[in-house]
């Protein structure tokens, strides 16, 4: 209404059921998991292109947008396979990888201009992605958190505090949102 912007929250992103199909059925078949040597070009590039290019782009309008204005707060959604990626997700891990990356590098240089960027990164959150993850997987994805999948509100906790002024210093983190998995 007031032509502001005071916060932006990128939580878009894609993953790859075809992966997730090879992984079931290496598991199914107690093989080693093989998704590199059948990873085709367009895959990557979708992959990269939605979840990386896409938070680049959103990072860039919501900069152009809030820098008149003096300021203002951006969160986006990495995630811990980042950090301890599935077997058989190089693409999606390092698209995520590139999101951190992205972000933190960003957050050195608007800060200068009261912009703060963050992300969270989350471990599996019981989404309509998620919801087509193959059980077996499912099961591995879940291996070493009490927790099991986190949902969209445990997830929303953590963005709207880094988006808030309870943050107001924090800047370039990586807030971790695993139910413990594993710590960084």
């Amino acid at each position: 209404e007031d032509g502001r912007v005071d916060v932006v929250v990128h939580a878009a992103g894609i993953d790859d059921p075809v992966a997730k199909g090879h992984i079931y059925e290496a598991a199914e078949k107690g093989e080693p998991v093989d998704v590199l040597s059948r990873l085709e070009d367009p895959t990557w590039r979708r992959i990269h292109a939605v979840n990386l290019d896409g938070t680049f782009h959103i990072l860039r309008e919501a900069v152009r947008t809030m820098r008149p204005i003096g300021g203002g707060a951006i969160v986006t959604i990495g995630s811990s396979a980042a950090f301890d990626t599935l077997v058989g997700y190089p693409h999606y891990a390092s698209s995520k990888a590139a999101v951190h990356a992205l972000s933190q590098s960003v957050a050195k240089e608007v800060i200068h201009f009261g912009i703060r960027v963050n992300t969270v990164a989350p471990g599996p959150v019981d989404t309509a992605m998620a919801a087509r993850t193959p059980e077996s997987v499912r099961k591995r994805m879940n291996d070493g958190s009490a927790f099991g999948y986190a949902t969209a509100e445990q997830l929303s906790e953590s963005i709207c505090y880094l988006a808030s002024d309870q943050a107001s210093n924090v800047v370039g983190a990586v807030l971790l949102s695993n139910g413990g998995r594993f710590t960084v």
